[in-house]
């Protein structure tokens, strides 16, 4: 593959991706050869799993990356718009895991049926197979998945805590002794806040949703993550910037060497070798902490499912480049090449994963007991409330909050009133 893979780690964690225009698009009308329009994120390698797939094709069709904007809203919304004007031209779409419930509540996407629904099921993880069904039916193919992990500094912690009590309790130890004891991990008023409380809903046992996601339960479990959630952003082992922080700027202040304890994604490893290595000698992962001790944690999945639009001229020949690009081959491939975990379980135990993930274990083990995000068409607007309303963390009172919530999350699922 030429570059050699920590090299290559390094320079996707530093560099940004450089976005391509989005071109004129459309299909052949001429009997030609029909042209598959791929709307996606900016991948920086995905034009060479196109190749490949474009080879595979052997002249029946031809895939065309379209790249979306970077921020996910823009993405959303560009999709939105195109679909909602039944634009033919769209064909096999990149969705945010949270989208998939949205889109296929709408009619803007296709149920995976027969053949082509039995090869997305087969080996796909039960976490981003999950996030791609609504109402018991597959409407897109979980194409890479991510989640979180706990990063800890050896120097400090021999061993790495299972509980968030025990993280608590070790950084508040740390701080008595003068030495670094932050836990560093996202607390802003987006939505990576939504995912720091889904993940101790789910780790605590609990819903926010019922089964169905027509109604707003936040049952006891839900109630108890609340508490912790608070208890952690009032036991003074925070950042200061807790409240405001990130992904990024995250990452950053662990690097800066003023954290005991980080909970990010897998791409702060990398970034961490590449910017401060003789912290990252000391820097190791373990699974993210849970709320019980004899109890795993339930972490909630990123990553991106594709779909075909219900307006594609074309719609076999769509479905068949959708299960192309997110083949098990193409996943190792974007995987070791882009840094985006594979959603087929058999790709972690291919040789080139060690080297790629020295943390894919975890991230596995994480993966086969996930959690996803509340699965319901108004997600986005269930996002917002939640988001607005567990910030600050410190603010939180356990019943009252979740009292609030109960009735914003059921104004949303109902689309009553007007969300910010």
């Amino acid at each position: 593959m030429g570059e050699p893979l920590k090299r290559r780690w390094r320079r996707l964690a530093a560099a940004a991706l450089v976005t391509v225009p989005l071109a004129a698009c459309g299909g052949q009308d001429d009997g030609g050869t029909p042209t598959i329009n791929f709307y996606n994120p900016p991948v920086e390698n995905m034009q060479t799993v196109i190749d490949t797939c474009n080879a595979a094709a052997n002249g029946r069709y031809e895939i065309v990356y379209r790249v979306l904007p970077r921020g996910a809203d823009d993405q959303r919304v560009q999709m939105v718009r195109r679909l909602a004007a039944e634009d033919d031209s769209m064909d096999v779409l990149g969705l945010d895991v949270t989208w998939t419930q949205e889109f296929a509540g709408a009619n803007w996407i296709r149920e995976w049926t027969g053949a082509d629904a039995a090869e997305v099921r087969d080996g796909t993880l039960p976490g981003p197979l999950e996030s791609a069904t609504y109402e018991d039916k597959l409407y897109a193919a979980p194409n890479n998945t991510n989640v979180q992990l706990l990063w800890y500094r050896t120097d400090l912690v021999p061993n790495p805590p299972r509980t968030w009590d025990e993280m608590i309790t070790q950084a508040q130890q740390l701080r008595s002794q003068g030495r670094p004891y932050q836990v560093i991990t996202m607390g802003a008023q987006y939505e990576g806040l939504v995912v720091l409380y889904n993940t101790l809903v789910a780790s605590a046992g609990g819903n926010i949703l019922s089964a169905d996601g027509r109604t707003a339960v936040l049952d006891d479990g839900a109630v108890r993550a609340l508490d912790l959630l608070k208890r952690f952003a009032t036991a003074g082992v925070t950042s200061p910037s807790f409240t405001n922080a990130l992904e990024d700027p995250a990452r950053l202040e662990f690097q800066g060497g003023n954290g005991a304890f980080q909970l990010n994604w897998p791409y702060v490893y990398p970034a961490m070798q590449a910017a401060a290595p003789d912290l990252a000698r000391n820097v190791r992962w373990a699974r993210y902490p849970g709320v019980d001790a004899n109890t795993p944690s339930r972490v909630t999945i990123g990553g991106t499912n594709l779909a075909v639009s219900a307006y594609t001229r074309y719609p076999v020949e769509s479905f068949e480049a959708a299960r192309c690009l997110r083949n098990a081959e193409n996943q190792k491939y974007a995987a070791i090449n882009d840094g985006v975990p594979p959603t087929i379980e058999s790709v972690y135990d291919a040789p080139e994963m060690a080297e790629a993930y020295p943390m894919k274990d975890v991230i596995l083990e994480e993966l086969q007991d996930a959690s996803v995000r509340p699965l319901s068409p108004a997600y986005q607007n269930i996002s917002t409330v939640m988001s607005a309303t567990l910030s600050p963390p410190g603010d939180i009172d356990p019943d009252e909050t979740a009292e609030l919530l109960r009735k914003q999350i059921q104004d949303a699922l109902e689309s009553k009133g007007v969300l910010p």
